[in-house]
């Protein structure tokens, strides 16, 4: 049976004793990172990414209140929450953490079941939210990532390739007359068509680099990193060739096969160049494969 991965926990204090009561309440629950002052804090953060932080805030050169702030500055540890343990019980302690964005507080002397609860409450709120994002970035019909996924990879993968000056391809693909589906056969039917024409992409996009999302409506896209106009015409074939073959099978017994278009752009990108036009590019040879007949690839001025 395999073990579910813990969440993970930085614990930052001064006081090596608190760091042992606190490791010794929680490590059975969670994976436990230790720091001893603000500035290995934030190193180590910066290193693992833990879910959770807690933070002690009286402590020499660089005092709790200080290292969130400074946490608060650096894009890929500034979402990770912060609990304060302290002593300081005033409500202006308390105001003066919350308006630095800390979630919560723990006080000492620790009590074994406060601390797992707040915690637990903590991983709790973090674990929804991961999971609505998750959902905000799937297509519910197809399990496929949507357009606001595709988007954020799109540009992570574009500003590699501008550092690494490699070759980045991209194919936009369009169901032919999909329109005609819905209306002769209802939507129910047409949900059948994108759900099926969406298996098809795991047997061709192999690579894990590769990305495939639902565009929206009928259209899908591949993003493909590291890969020549020739290896993206050749997926795209691939895909091509996988639709057309695949018999569908609807309700009522129904039985149909559909075609589809599909336009390629390649470029290895130069800082100046847009994310804009390279999408632009390859949607304007989309829309010339469906203009040349539809059922095709095109992949360059000449199709």
């Amino acid at each position: 049976m395999i073990e579910a991965k813990k969440n993970s926990l930085l614990i930052v204090d001064d006081e090596n004793s608190n760091l042992k009561v606190l490791s010794y309440i929680l490590g059975p629950e969670y994976a436990i990172i230790t720091a001893s002052n603000g500035t290995d804090a934030i190193e180590r953060a910066k290193e693992y990414k833990p879910d959770l932080i807690l933070l002690d805030i009286l402590m020499p050169e660089m005092d709790g209140y200080r290292t969130l702030s400074e946490i608060k500055k650096i894009e890929d540890i500034k979402k990770i929450p912060v609990i304060f343990i302290t002593g300081l019980d005033s409500d202006e302690d308390e105001e003066k953490g919350l308006s630095l964005d800390a979630v919560d507080y723990i006080t000492k002397p620790f009590s074994p079941i406060v601390v797992k609860l707040r915690v637990r409450n903590q991983i709790q709120i973090i674990t929804q939210m991961r999971t609505i994002e998750c959902l905000s970035l799937i297509d519910q019909l197809t399990n496929l990532p949507n357009r606001r996924s595709f988007d954020d990879r799109l540009l992570m993968e574009w500003k590699q390739a501008v550092r690494e000056q490699t070759p980045i391809s991209l194919l936009i693909m369009d169901l032919d007359k999909f329109k005609k589906i819905n209306d002769d056969y209802g939507h129910q039917h047409g949900d059948i068509v994108l759900q099926t024409v969406a298996a098809i992409f795991p047997a061709v996009i192999k690579r894990p680099a590769d990305f495939v999302a639902r565009w929206g409506g009928e259209e899908f896209v591949v993003l493909l990193p590291n890969t020549p106009m020739e290896g993206a015409a050749d997926i795209a074939e691939n895909i091509r060739r996988g639709v057309e073959n695949k018999t569908i099978q609807g309700d009522n017994g129904l039985i149909m096969n559909v075609t589809i278009s599909i336009g390629v752009n390649t470029i290895i990108p130069a800082r100046t160049d847009s994310i804009d036009a390279f999408i632009s590019v390859a949607d304007k040879r989309l829309y010339a494969a469906k203009e040349a007949g539809r059922n095709r690839v095109i992949y360059n001025c000449n199709g």
